[in-house]
């Protein structure tokens, strides 16, 4: 029987072929791969309010296959539409169910009310028909850390997912969100925070102080003034709820695998007292990473975004899949 050869040109393809893959490793090699994902739009349900939400999954999962599942946090003034184009279609297509969605009175989602006037009495079917004011594009930890407890509801009773390898993903305010939640929602078994924003200690105590005096005496508006608006930033922070809201004081109950990506040039905020602090809180308890990228706080989303999110998907493929 004649032995089938390779040819010269064969080998040279074969050589090239391998040498890529020792190149970029197995997981830049997984990355560049083009595998088929679906997506459907989802409701989720969050304190009586309705979040906008999209489902990644890898094309054909069904009911059963228990798969690992990550939901991405978005940060100060973030909507899910980012997230669903830079972000989700990447986990999905390393084979995780990802969920992103909108904070209440963001993006998509519907709003908080605040009955304007006194409220009427309710009808026999418990209904009233009120003048209302919404609440939109407020920064409030607080109700935001609520909408991360929900969609982790949602994503449990997802039937292709298994609700025991659930995963989040946070970015700057959201970081600090899925540390605090994290920290108290065992369900969550492993999670990535990029530039996070672990603590509100710069916000003045007595300004906050102030504000919470008047608007129980209804001395000013229930809603954040304009005038607390920061330069550039979209949405209107609620400082009586954020300066109550330290994340990073939760590190002591954080019991699973936190990879902590910051940035070198960061702007916003000092790592030391953030990110880099969260590592040296949890180092010698937990397994823990913690990476540096070049760039800014924002450009954690542009230039470094891609080795961020290669570092996130081999954090949560060592510690979420099934081995």
């Amino acid at each position: 029987m004649k032995r089938k050869t390779t040819s010269p040109r064969g080998v040279m393809l074969l050589i090239f072929l391998l040498a890529v893959i020792l190149l970029v490793g197995p997981s830049e090699a997984r990355a560049a791969q083009t595998a088929e994902i679906e997506s459907r739009h989802v409701d989720i349900w969050s304190d009586y309010t309705r979040l906008s939400a999209d489902l990644f999954y890898p094309k054909g999962a069904r009911a059963g296959n228990n798969l690992s599942a990550i939901i991405l946090c978005q940060g100060w003034g973030g909507l899910r539409a980012n997230l669903r184009r830079d972000y989700a279609p990447v986990f999905a297509r390393a084979g995780y169910v990802v969920l992103t969605f909108d904070y209440r009175g963001w993006g998509d989602s519907d709003s908080r009310l605040i009955i304007a006037g006194p409220a009427p009495k309710p009808d026999e079917n418990g209904e009233v028909t009120v003048r209302a004011r919404t609440v939109r594009e407020i920064v409030d930890p607080r109700d935001q850390t609520e909408d991360v407890i929900s969609a982790i509801n949602f994503i449990s009773g997802e039937p292709m997912v298994d609700p025991d390898r659930i995963g989040l993903w946070g970015s700057s305010l959201g970081g600090g969100n899925v540390v605090s939640v994290s920290a108290q929602d065992g369900r969550v078994k492993s999670i990535v925070i990029q530039v996070a924003s672990l603590h509100h200690r710069w916000i003045s105590k007595e300004k906050v102080k102030q504000q919470a005096i008047a608007r129980a005496r209804s001395a000013m508006d229930q809603l954040p003034p304009d005038t607390d608006r920061l330069k550039g930033l979209k949405g209107i922070p609620n400082y009586v709820r954020m300066a109550a809201s330290h994340p990073i004081d939760f590190a002591d109950r954080l019991k699973i695998p936190v990879l902590i990506i910051d940035a070198e040039n960061e702007e916003l905020f000092k790592p030391n007292e953030h990110g880099k602090a969260l590592y040296g809180l949890l180092k010698n308890r937990v397994p823990v990473r913690y990476e540096v990228l070049p760039g800014t706080h924002y450009e954690i989303y542009t230039k470094s975004r891609e080795p961020a999110t290669r570092m996130a998907i081999e954090w949560f493929d060592q510690y979420l899949k099934k081995k």
